[in-house]
């Protein structure tokens, strides 16, 4: 598999190409055989074809212009990405929300989706229909500028969700998968948070934190990695947060090119097949969420959108054409990346699915 890939890549100027990564994802090889379709292995266990339970959830991709450049970012995000939700698209989205009440929860992603322009407009028109927000904030945009230094007050007024990547409770780990020095703001941004009410329990404010590997492997349990991450934040830092969520690293993006430089490739596509779970495909957050792009195209789950796999009925693929019923009908799109979220306890934009 080693070869193919730098063959491929040798190919395209930019990993993040989605065209390319389908080529990789399909071609991938160990020991001269293809890992096993990913809707065999549902197949087996009576889960093909898979279909969703009820959308409840609307992940939005606002744009993908963010102040860092993460290793394992399977947005491929960055200050000079250049893809951002218009206004128009987000009225889209209300009117879509409007005709779906079942749909409870907005995520917002990025990116840093704070960037965007329109963001704020965006964050109140949803709670104002009273919708429960998520925003995927990298904590450090909140010091990134001085238009962004009252979002903690901001997140308050409208009692937005606050989830945040934060690798690692040290500085070194931290720093080499996000960058120099983004350690120290995220510590500082999520005092900022904790000075407003965030994370403490009393108040209903919701700061959880994301956990992703740093390296070629899995994540541990969860339930370990959260008491060891609130021992370490509140001795070192006086910082509290609500959970901990840890989410697999997917082969695509900057991931990707991570695994085929280092070498790794194949043994880590070899360490999600083996550790295939049932109970864990069968709670995929594709079966409850329906993530939308940054120019209103539908998709699966926010990975499909990256590698440019539209939900399957080509006449709703756009928001233009949004209709839940039908959406809650379709068969979900799949390839081998799906692997990533159906290993061991299962990985979700809230962390494992097998409890």
């Amino acid at each position: 598999m080693g070869s193919t890939v730098k063959s491929l890549k040798g190919q395209h100027h930019q990993l993040a190409d989605s065209a390319f990564q389908l080529n990789v994802l399909q071609q991938s090889r160990r020991q001269g055989d293809e890992f096993p379709a990913f809707a065999e292995r549902l197949r087996e266990h009576g889960l093909y074809p898979l279909t969703p339970t009820g959308t409840t959830i609307l992940q939005v991709n606002v744009g993908k212009m963010c102040n860092q450049t993460c290793r394992h970012c399977h947005v491929d995000a960055g200050p000079d990405r250049k893809e951002i939700m218009t206004r128009e698209t987000m009225a889209l989205c209300l009117q879509a929300l409007q005709r779906a009440p079942q749909i409870t929860t907005v995520d917002l992603t990025g990116g840093a989706p704070e960037m965007n322009p329109d963001f704020r407009w965006f964050v109140e028109e949803i709670s104002a229909m009273g919708r429960h927000v998520i925003v995927r904030c990298n904590l450090t945009i909140i010091l990134a500028n001085k238009k962004y230094h009252d979002l903690p007050a901001f997140f308050k007024q409208h009692g937005v969700h606050v989830i945040s990547s934060l690798p690692y409770f040290q500085a070194s780990r931290t720093d080499a998968q996000r960058g120099e020095g983004v350690f120290e703001k995220s510590i500082k941004a999520l005092q900022l948070l904790n000075e407003v009410g965030y994370g403490q329990e009393e108040t209903g404010l919701l700061l959880d934190l994301v956990y992703n590997p740093s390296g070629a492997f899995l994540p541990g349990s969860q339930a370990s990695l959260k008491a060891e991450f609130k021992r370490r934040l509140s001795s070192g830092y006086g910082i509290v947060f609500n959970d901990l969520f840890c989410i697999t690293n997917l082969p695509i993006s900057r991931y990707l090119d991570y695994l085929v430089q280092s070498g790794n490739y194949d043994s880590y596509m070899q360490k999600l097949v083996d550790a295939f779970n049932p109970a864990a495909a069968a709670g995929v957050m594709c079966r409850n969420t329906i993530s939308v792009g940054w120019n209103g195209y539908l998709y699966d789950c926010d990975f499909n959108q990256m590698l440019d796999l539209k939900v399957a009925p080509k006449a709703m693929q756009h928001l233009r054409d949004f209709d839940v019923a039908a959406l809650d009908a379709r068969h979900i799109v799949l390839n081998q990346h799906c692997y990533g979220c159906t290993a061991g306890a299962g990985s979700s934009c809230g962390g494992e699915t097998v409890k």
